[in-house]
């Protein structure tokens, strides 16, 4: 399965030094569009995920190839979202890991199936890969600044029964 992803899931994941759920989640590896490489990589030199990313040989670089549509995306996405989106559309990608609330939305009227970190999470603990959910959620808001709603936290940890 082709499983492009956008800059927030690699910097929440690296900043909690979880990066690897997710090539233990898609071992066939995990493709970025350029814009997503830029923000990470290259703006973000220096920042949690920009090394782990530019490491990690199974994420893959990819150029898009339809720049008006992603272009046009962009009225309501940033660049890097829109450019997973296109890149989605373009190598008929079976799963968009996009955590922004308006990039899924778009993603799903689409029809893609989508993930997010949170998802990601629940997915480790489920798999024994991680010992705590409450713990790594904890941690991102304190490491990496993620914003979680109340609701979302408390149904998250219901999910895997914590």
């Amino acid at each position: 399965m082709k499983v492009i992803s956008n800059s927030s899931i690699l910097i929440a994941l690296s900043g909690i030094g979880r990066l690897e759920l997710l090539h233990q989640r898609f071992p066939e590896g995990v493709t970025i569009p350029d814009a997503v490489w830029k923000e990470v990589v290259e703006t973000g030199h220096g920042r949690g995920g920009a090394k782990q990313v530019a490491d990690a040989a199974w994420i893959k670089r990819r150029q898009i190839q339809d720049y008006a549509f992603a272009t046009a995306l962009q009225a309501s996405l940033d660049q890097g979202e829109a450019e997973v989106i296109g890149l989605g559309l373009e190598l008929e990608a079976g799963l968009l890991l996009l955590d922004e609330k308006n990039a899924r939305s778009v993603a799903v009227r689409l029809q893609f199936p989508v993930l997010g970190t949170i998802g990601l999470l629940i997915w480790g603990k489920r798999r024994g890969l991680i010992p705590s959910l409450a713990t790594e959620l904890s941690l991102l808001g304190r490491e990496g600044g993620f914003r979680l709603s109340k609701i979302v936290y408390d149904h998250a940890l219901k999910q895997v029964g914590e």
